[in-house]
């Protein structure tokens, strides 16, 4: 994989996006592409399917929260597992690791030291499991399929051992996590400012770092990446180490809207978070993407679970709806790649 003795200077390390046509794109210009284009049709058509379907529910100041809350902790998320599917991997752990980071962080034993030490709690449990995924597939050489299954099961059994299968709920003298929820400025709450901050610094380090310009080049040719003096297998231990790091965020997040800390939560986000970045035109093969794709594929999805609440539909029938959208998604990908063929 990686060879240590070629210099990392064979790679710039001046600011520079990558792709690197991608270095003198701004926000306004990639909202432009035609793939950014089409969502933003998509998530309007969901609009006015929810002004017609229920004009008195879905418009209102309290959904539109909603919205944005639930599109908050997924969406952190689904910012790491960008990175992730970029740089050539996947990882099917991330609700699992959110839930493992959320239980830990709750135990009696944590709470006693302050919401501080709770959120910092949560933030290195999920990065260490990341860490963790990350050695496995790039020094183990586990393909991440099944490396990042067996975090899934073995995250989630921890978190239902360590809580005993009971949900522990945030003690009142740690109530500065849950006022990330209930605070409000301007109208929203504080976790949204959160998330919307997770996601301009991960668009930052995408577009705008040699973090970024190697996370594409590792995704499209991991054995060019390596003749270029890239250490694949430390980057891509990274990479799995950074959406861990978004995991333990969303725990943070999730513990705020819920006040609690549980081994349920987090079920299927893997689903919804893996979605929206194939949505937002990432390739599953690596090497394309997009931050702002990847949102927007967020919003459709959080769109669409709005939706079918609001119209009482059966939640099964929204899990079809998904998967649904996800073989589109994945046949639109293929067809364009034989079309780019030459």
């Amino acid at each position: 994989m990686s060879d240590p003795g070629r210099p990392p200077a064979a790679v710039p390390e001046t600011g520079g996006s990558a792709p690197p046509a991608a270095a003198s794109r701004n926000p306004l210009s990639m909202l432009g592409e035609a793939r950014h284009l089409g969502l933003l049709v998509a998530i309007g058509l969901l609009v006015i399917v929810g002004l017609v379907t229920r004009p008195d529910n879905f418009a209102t100041t309290s959904n539109l929260v909603s919205i944005l809350s639930l599109a908050a902790t997924i969406g952190v998320i689904t910012v790491g597992a960008t990175f992730v599917i970029i740089g050539g991997g996947i990882d099917l752990s991330v609700g699992a690791i959110m839930a493992l980071a959320s239980v830990w962080a709750t135990t009696l034993a944590t709470q006693e030291f302050g919401p501080f030490v709770m959120v910092i709690c949560a933030v290195l449990v999920g990065t260490g499991a990341g860490l963790v995924n990350g050695l496995l597939i790039a020094y183990g050489r586990l393909v991440p399929f099944i490396a990042t299954l067996a975090m899934l099961v073995a995250a989630r059994g921890l978190a239902q051992r360590m809580s005993d299968r009971k949900t522990q709920l945030i003690q009142s003298g740690n109530a500065a996590i849950v006022d990330l929820s209930t605070t409000r400025l301007l109208g929203i709450p504080l976790l949204v400012y959160i998330f919307a901050l997770v996601v301009v610094l991960g668009w930052i380090l995408l577009n705008r770092t040699t973090f970024g310009r190697r996370t594409y080049a590792v995704g499209g040719n991991p054995e060019a990446a390596r003749l270029a003096g890239i250490d694949v297998r430390k980057h891509t231990m990274l990479l799995y180490a950074l959406s861990g790091l978004c995991c333990g965020i969303a725990a943070v997040l999730i513990m705020a809207r819920t006040t609690t800390g549980s081994s349920t939560h987090g079920d299927l986000y893997e689903l919804d978070a893996i979605a929206a970045v194939i949505i937002g035109g990432t390739l599953l093969t690596g090497g394309r993407g997009t931050i702002i794709g990847s949102i927007l594929g967020l919003l459709i999805f959080t769109l669409i679970t709005n939706l079918f609440i609001l119209n009482g539909l059966n939640t099964s029938d929204q899990l079809i709806a998904k998967g649904l959208i996800i073989v589109v998604a994945v046949l639109l990908q293929r067809r364009n790649l034989k079309e780019r063929a030459p």
